[in-house]
């Protein structure tokens, strides 16, 4: 029954792989890719607005935490997007993550296909949201999937993987999923909340994960990576797989780009979070760029509720509430 919903919820019509267009593009970007309606107001440098960086060890440590909360707190209300430091994932699974992904789209086309998108589906290898053939479309290639529950994966996606793809996703799902969890526990401790607000709609919840490819392109200020968006989700963790630079978000009505750390995460709060935080914790709309000189490579996760789950604002906290509560599902109908 849930895997129905989550075809039914979203969809994606089979494009050109970017990929393969970017290797035979010299010089023109075709016309479908062209967006050069995007907002040029976008701040290449600043030394004054960078995204706030958190240590995760110091949130854990009982004696030091409290001014380490206290800007988690303000990072997820001012900012809804913060950099994630000594988050006690292994390098070493880290590594791993990079170099199956890197490899996975070395593959043949041919070879990534067969884990390609099936029609009326979002999961798989190909392109998101994709839902006419005169739309304009991102620069870009993804691999999208469900990771949990297991029981909802689809049978030829992650199952079909290469044993050591397969292990490393696996492996990395459930390293997610604790982090996760530990730092939405944190919001709450921040914000007053019981816990249980939190593990009752996350804790059995929905994660899939995005690996993202932005190849090159010989007009990149003609195109646009990732358009601009806010995530349905309840939280999202990005990996940032090479030393290219493209993610970009917005406050207060500025493009602020990421200075990304070795090996932090950038953690953004989904709309779920907004709304079970009242609008305390914001969604922040965001965007990817690309470059002409090579490739950039992500993985984001997102952590969500159960697919006919229901939430709102968080009852042992907001009496007052500013938004309704409503299944899952239908605020991913909403943005499919």
């Amino acid at each position: 029954m849930e895997v129905a919903k989550v075809k039914k919820i979203a969809s994606s019509l089979q494009v050109p792989s970017v990929q393969e267009l970017a290797r035979e593009t010299s010089a023109i970007v075709p016309l479908r890719y062209v967006q050069s309606d995007q907002d040029p107001v976008i701040l290449s440098s600043t030394n004054l607005l960078e995204v706030p960086v958190i240590d995760m060890e110091i949130l854990l440590d009982g004696d030091l935490m409290q001014a380490e909360l206290n800007k988690l707190h303000l990072a997820c209300k001012e900012w809804g997007f913060f950099q994630l430091i000594n988050h006690g994932v292994s390098d070493s699974l880290l590594e791993k993550v990079k170099t199956e992904i890197e490899e996975f789209f070395k593959l043949p086309l041919e070879e990534k296909r067969k884990f390609g998108q099936l029609e009326g589906d979002i999961e798989g290898y190909g392109q998101a949201f994709v839902v006419s053939n005169e739309q304009k479309l991102d620069w870009a290639d993804l691999f999208y999937m469900i990771t949990l529950p297991t029981d909802i994966r689809k049978p030829h996606l992650l199952p079909q993987l290469p044993q050591s793809f397969r292990n490393a996703i696996e492996a990395y799902s459930g390293e997610l999923k604790s982090l996760a969890m530990k730092i939405l526990n944190l919001m709450a401790k921040a914000l007053h909340m019981n816990p249980k607000d939190i593990e009752v709609l996350f804790e059995e919840g929905m994660q899939s994960m995005r690996t993202n490819y932005y190849p090159p392109c010989p007009q990149p200020e003609q195109v646009i990576g990732l358009s601009p968006h806010s995530d349905a989700t309840g939280l999202t963790i990005l990996f940032q797989l090479n030393e290219i630079e493209g993610l970009k978000i917005r406050k207060d009505g500025i493009w602020i780009p990421i200075k990304l750390l070795p090996s932090a995460f950038v953690i953004n709060i989904g709309d779920v979070v907004e709304v079970v935080t009242n609008g305390i914790y914001r969604s922040i709309e965001h965007r990817g760029v690309v470059n002409s000189v090579k490739e950039r490579m992500s993985i984001a996760t997102f952590l969500n509720p159960k697919l006919d789950g229901e939430f709102g604002p968080a009852p042992s906290r907001f009496l007052q509430r500013l938004f309704c509560s409503e299944a899952f599902w239908e605020m991913l109908s909403r943005h499919s």
